[in-house]
């Protein structure tokens, strides 16, 4: 096999292909800078992302969200329900997104239609080439960069873009600290066919082991996330298609009505992710490189995608300085802290409120979906919050 010996220049490198990546590679080449997007071809993905309103915003001013429109299902309404076996449980509570003027809280779509559509827009642009291979070595310099990829070519830029995950290479490789940490809970994502429509209502059933989660996606279809003990998860992985839509069914009671499979199944243990730093000179972190949460309340990938419009913002903003400047870093640093740092907080803190057997604690969760369902300031605050945070 021949290899690629060849040495490129760029302003920007971004190393990473899931949907953080290519979008932060498009946004910055669609603002005039030079950019090299370093990415093998994406694992097939089965799972499917809640779309915020923000992000959709994001997906359109990239000229992307036409394309997604035809195969994205609307989320109009969410309502939250406790699981009646609590010794104390809350209201049920219904969130409609008319309520504070939107047609929709945002879209659920499949991952790979997600990837496919950002990757055609991708390769559709001029100023942005695609090297589909992996980074093998990243070095970072005080003046630039380098990427050698597993190819032979060598990559120079200003600044390199860390959208490679969660064991990322380019936060190794930059001396980025990192902060981990486990729940005992794992999810079980599959998709269903249902009998009765889902009304473009996303219902959140919360147990004492975590969130029971159904998506609309498409017609009489939902994707699900089921979050419970990794014992249980692991049993209800291994029944076979029939047992297994007979334990969805009696878990989601009647809101679907019978429900079969309509995908495969996957399981994921839960935990999370911080980086000790969101940018350092000549580099910054994107999506889970930056930060990983558990999939509960839509906000994982909508904060990679805030992330990736943010850096391209911070840089474009800076037209003809150095894009991987200590200052340009620090302001893009200023500018994610507070929404990664307020949000992930806040899903660490509802998926471990959903654990606890106290007493108090459950009380005060309960009066506190009381207030919210009788408070209509509150919860048009906690909508607009919801998706599209204040200062952003």
């Amino acid at each position: 096999m021949t290899r690629n010996t060849r040495t490129s220049e760029a302003d920007a490198i971004v190393v990473g292909g899931g949907p953080a990546g290519l979008l932060a590679a498009l946004l910055l080449a669609q603002g005039g800078v030079a950019t090299v997007l370093v990415a093998p071809p994406a694992p097939e993905d089965h799972r499917t992302t809640g779309l915020l309103a923000g992000s959709v915003a994001i997906l359109q001013r990239a000229g992307v969200w036409p394309a997604l429109l035809p195969v994205a299902a609307p989320m109009r309404a969410i309502r939250l329900i406790d699981d009646g076996g609590r010794r104390i449980s809350g209201p049920e509570v219904v969130f409609r997104a008319a309520e504070i003027g939107l047609d929709a809280f945002g879209h659920n779509i499949a991952n790979r239609e997600l990837v496919a559509a950002l990757a055609g827009a991708v390769a559709a642009t001029p100023a942005l080439r695609r090297v589909s291979d992996a980074a093998a070595e990243i070095r970072i310099g005080i003046g630039g960069v380098t990427v050698r990829t597993g190819g032979g070519e060598t990559l120079r830029g200003r600044l390199v873009v860390g959208a490679d995950g969660r064991n990322s290479a380019v936060r190794a490789a930059a001396g980025i600290g990192v902060r981990r940490w486990g729940y005992d809970q794992a999810a079980l994502v599959t998709t269903l066919r249902h009998d009765r429509g889902h009304d473009d209502i996303s219902t959140e059933i919360h147990t004492a082991a975590g969130p029971f989660t159904l998506v609309p996606l498409g017609d009489r279809r939902s994707s699900l996330v089921w979050v419970t003990r990794p014992a249980e998860a692991a049993a209800l992985a291994a029944l076979d298609d029939a047992a297994l839509a007979r334990a969805i069914g009696q878990r989601a009671g009647p809101i679907l009505g019978a429900v079969t499979l309509d995908g495969p199944r996957q399981l994921f243990p839960l935990s999370g992710l911080a980086a000790r730093r969101l940018a350092v000179p000549r580099v910054a972190l994107v999506g889970e490189a930056a930060h990983a949460l558990p999939p509960i309340g839509a906000q994982g990938l909508n904060l990679g995608f805030r992330d990736a419009a943010a850096i391209a913002e911070v840089v474009a903003s800076r037209a003809g300085a150095d894009p991987g400047a200590a200052a340009v870093m620090a302001r893009y640093e200023a500018k994610r802290r507070g929404d990664v740092a307020s949000r992930s907080a806040g899903v660490d803190l509802l998926n471990r409120s959903l654990l606890t057997d106290a007493a108090p604690a459950l009380a005060l969760r309960a009066l506190a979906l009381q207030a919210v369902k009788r408070v209509a300031p509150l919860r048009r605050l906690l909508m607009r919050e919801g998706i599209a945070p204040s200062g952003v």
